[in-house]
């Protein structure tokens, strides 16, 4: 478990050092899209490999009974966390294009805001429907 938290301490540092490097340096265009998509790969890397590694002690660790029990009881709290986080990425990326879009519509015609706003309040509701989904997991747990 310590190495797991040596190597992501290393590699949100090193996600931060390289940003600040390259902001420094200028850095823009398709080069700045490569780094960014090998530092988001590797931190998606180290996830999976860190949630292998965990289920893989929970499995050793445990007796036979209690094996399935934790087995479930872990990937019933996965599920809930990535139903929240995969939704709230989902509602920000939504939310991002429709105000964008709204204050654009806005500033041509200000009688538009109402309408605009509708738009984006919908886009905020798809955060609340994953939060409901992972309540309703962890009521089952």
């Amino acid at each position: 478990m310590g190495y797991i938290l040596a190597v992501t301490v290393f590699l949100v540092l090193s996600v931060i050092g390289l940003g600040l490097y390259y902001i420094k340096r200028g850095v823009a265009g398709k080069n700045a899209k490569k780094i960014l998509g090998i530092n988001i790969m590797s931190i998606f890397g180290l996830l999976i490999v860190a949630t292998a590694m965990i289920l893989a002690n929970n499995a050793y660790a445990e007796g036979a009974s209690a094996q399935a029990a934790g087995s479930v009881n872990g990937l019933g709290l996965l599920a809930a966390a990535l139903s929240t986080g995969l939704a709230t990425i989902g509602a920000g990326i939504a939310v991002a294009v429709s105000s964008s879009a709204a204050l654009g519509a806005i500033s041509e015609d200000s009688s538009l805001l109402g309408k605009t706003l509708i738009f984006v309040g919908l886009a905020e509701g798809i955060a609340i429907y994953g939060l409901i989904v992972s309540i309703l997991i962890l009521g089952r747990l």
